[in-house]
């Protein structure tokens, strides 16, 4: 889409701080982060938003919600075990569907954000 911000980006037509990058996905830091690890996965394949996703887009979701924890572990937010064997660490993942879920780029993107709770709230 010639107007989109996100397909820009793709096209390496606008800079970005990408912090992975396959055929498939891109994976970029958030210009606005919300927490101090605040990152955006993004299919390559233009999909305006969620509910524009079919059956033949299965895998590429799958490949996002797959990618997202271990971007999340490189980041410095990925959910570990302590000793008593409960976890500590994590961090959240959102994808914002229309209008009237806060959707702002037309793009098929998914937010990680994480970090302290303390930076956070």
């Amino acid at each position: 889409m010639e107007n989109c911000i996100f397909c820009k980006i793709v096209a390496k037509q606008i800079p970005s701080d990408a912090i992975y990058e396959d055929e498939d996905l891109l994976a970029f830091k958030d210009i606005h982060p919300a927490a101090p690890v605040h990152f955006l996965i993004i299919p390559k394949l233009h999909l305006a938003t969620l509910a524009d996703a079919k059956p033949e887009h299965a895998e590429l979701l799958g490949k996002m919600l797959e990618l997202a924890p271990k971007l999340a572990q490189q980041q410095g937010c990925g959910v570990t075990k302590n000793a008593d064997g409960g976890h500590i660490g994590g961090y959240k993942t959102l994808i914002n569907t229309g209008p009237d879920g806060g959707q702002e780029v037309y793009h098929l993107h998914m937010h990680v954000i994480g970090g302290s709770k303390r930076n956070r709230d």
